[in-house]
């Protein structure tokens, strides 16, 4: 049952007119300085400069789950901003085009460089395949992205990872046979946080929540938010090949 402000939803002024949220900048910056610490410490596990499986349990398995679930979330927020007044396809697609192209690269350079554990689904194809699943969404109340994400995570505590699929269908979250990965994001839970993402600006208006600035932030907090996926995209070689001339040179 539809509660009074689901029959009242948040209406957002035609995006054209909306300035940049300088907050969701910022919160991107965070989530990106976050996952390089962690692809940081990962790396130092490859070059074998750190005990091997440093990542895989405790706090920093915890800490790579909240990276991810901030990502998503922050998507489903943006989804929301750019285009809860009305879907601008040019735009959408733009975006869409340039995530999964890089989700490609992605999967081809570790298919080359790691065979044994290439990325078939990491974050970026989590992140596109949310961004069309959430256009589903768009023009439906918050409560319906809400119950969306109840349902994707009772899939996920119900079935996650149990079923008889085939390794095509790992993406799902679903399937028992999911090969090993340097990234799996599979959209069984990680649907959730990007409705969630949704839920809560379709709840309550994006600029509502922009701070009242008394001056611009600095811009290293906001810039590297702006190019969230050259970000992504360029971290990992520079990471590499810094660990590779040290280890080099230390013999």
């Amino acid at each position: 049952m539809l509660s009074a402000e689901d029959h009242h939803p948040v209406v957002l002024a035609p995006r054209e007119s909306r300035a940049r949220l300088l907050w969701l900048d910022i919160a991107r910056t965070v989530a990106l300085a976050a996952m390089i610490v962690f692809h940081f410490v990962r790396d130092l596990e490859m070059f074998a400069l750190i005990a091997q499986g440093t990542t895989l349990g405790g706090f920093r398995a915890v800490f790579a789950r909240c990276i991810v679930g901030m990502f998503l979330f922050l998507s489903g927020v943006s989804l929301v901003d750019a285009h809860g007044d009305g879907l601008r396809f040019g735009p959408w697609a733009r975006r869409f085009a340039s995530i999964a192209m890089a989700a490609i690269l992605v999967s081809v350079v570790t298919r080359l460089a790691m065979p044994a554990a290439w990325v078939r689904f990491g974050i970026l194809h989590a992140i596109a395949l949310s961004g069309v699943l959430g256009l589903l969404f768009l023009r439906l109340p918050a409560a319906a992205a809400a119950l969306g994400a109840v349902l994707v995570l009772w899939m996920s505590l119900a079935f996650g990872r149990s079923l008889d699929l085939p390794v095509s269908l790992a993406w799902t979250g679903l399937g028992a046979n999911v090969p090993p990965a340097l990234d799996f994001v599979p959209l069984v839970p990680w649907l959730a946080p990007f409705l969630l993402g949704m839920s809560l600006a379709k709840t309550v208006d994006p600029v509502r929540l922009e701070p009242v600035w008394r001056a611009p932030p600095p811009v290293i907090l906001t810039l590297p938010g702006r190019h969230s996926l050259l970000v992504y995209l360029i971290h990992q070689p520079i990471l590499v090949g810094m660990l590779a001339v040290v280890t080099w040179a230390t013999g």
